[in-house]
């Protein structure tokens, strides 16, 4: 008799299973009908120039300082320094009648100088975060981006914010709590307690600041610029890094940076000059493909979405950082870093469980 109700109750579980796998390929296929295939071509280019983009140059940040680097307004400015890309790949559309140039209003120059004084901002933040956190910590801390990706998210571009949204928040910031907690297993040679505190708390401030530029970003897209073409994302990314670019280059100049580039080059370990040109010619490069992508997401999804992107990459950064770097990995972090991929998940499977609702 047990051992038919053991049966019994097997073949409902397997039932269940089937049914809701049935469901889920019902609704994934549903959501796929409903947008043009060249709708998720640009979202998938888009996810991937996130996920390989930026963890290449949170590494890439990281070896500066590692072989000999020592201005965070240097490697600041080398993030924006590739703002031309972007407006490149401009020429072709307009030369071929594919797109016109969206006129300039003062209300649309306000916005790219506010975007581009915050990215400014933003990028300085990151790079004093990676002057003193191993490149595993800085990537895990800057995690808490979804969080404030979901917040602002909600505040300003009136994205959805379930209960699945709010648990996965929590859970990443508890992840980030774990890792203040073992600040002092994987503080690098030569940093002081009070640096790292500082790196710690800027990495921070400089994930809540990226959340910001999220959400407004996609603001600019709804209320300015519209959602008319992906030619929009390509133009207010390159006036928004240009902007970007003006900030940090007259902070450079003020402190000095300029003349300083020639002598860090000199000294640069691994090739001089030629070592140093590489690593900020690519530092330029992934920048601007990274933010690119998350630009592009927000463009055809939402800020949340972003953020969530931009919190999935911190497992490829760690497990790059700890091969590259030889970065200590102590059960804490190991901790942190399942905690952050569970709160991913969570968003994911709510956010999955919203839709259907939607849908249905």
């Amino acid at each position: 008799m047990g051992e038919e109700t053991s049966q019994a109750n097997g073949s409902t579980t397997s039932t269940s299973l089937r049914r809701k796998a049935a469901e889920v390929i019902a609704t994934s296929l549903e959501t796929y009908r409903s947008k043009p295939f060249s709708f998720w071509l640009l979202l998938f280019l888009s996810s991937g120039a996130m996920l390989t983009a930026f963890p290449a140059s949170s590494l890439l940040s990281r070896l500066y300082y590692n072989d000999g680097g020592q201005s965070k307004w240097i490697l600041s400015w080398a993030a924006v320094a590739g703002w031309p890309l972007p407006a490149l790949l401009l020429l072709p559309l307009y030369a071929l009648g594919k797109a016109s140039l969206t006129p300039l209003s003062l209300a649309l120059c306000f916005w790219y100088a506010l975007l581009g004084f915050l990215s400014a901002a933003d990028n300085l933040m990151y790079a004093w975060a990676y002057a003193y956190l191993p490149a595993s910590t800085a990537s895990l801390v800057a995690a808490s981006s979804l969080a404030f990706s979901a917040l602002f998210g909600r505040a300003i571009a009136k994205n959805t914010l379930n209960m699945s949204s709010l648990n996965a928040v929590v859970v990443i910031t508890a992840g980030v709590v774990i890792v203040a907690l073992d600040s002092g297993s994987d503080r690098p040679p030569g940093v002081m307690p009070r640096q790292y505190a500082l790196g710690f708390v800027l990495d921070v401030l400089g994930s809540a600041l990226h959340g910001l530029i999220f959400a407004l970003s996609e603001l600019v897209f709804a209320r300015v610029l519209g959602r008319r073409s992906f030619h929009v994302v390509l133009e207010q990314q390159a006036a928004v890094s240009l902007c970007a670019f003006a900030f940090t280059s007259a902070g450079l100049a003020v402190a000095e940076g300029f003349p300083a580039m020639r002598r860090e080059a000199a000294r640069f370990a691994h090739g001089g000059e030629a070592a140093y040109a590489n690593v900020m010619v690519w530092t330029a490069v992934t920048f601007q493909l990274g933010v690119l992508g998350g630009t592009g997401v927000l463009f055809l999804a939402s800020t949340v979405l972003a953020g969530v992107l931009n919190a999935v990459r911190v497992p490829f950064t760690s497990i790059a950082a700890v091969i590259w770097f030889h970065d200590p990995m102590s059960g804490f972090k190991i901790l942190a870093l399942v905690i952050t991929v569970w709160g991913f998940a969570s968003y994911m499977v709510g956010h999955s469980s919203v839709r259907k609702t939607s849908a249905s």
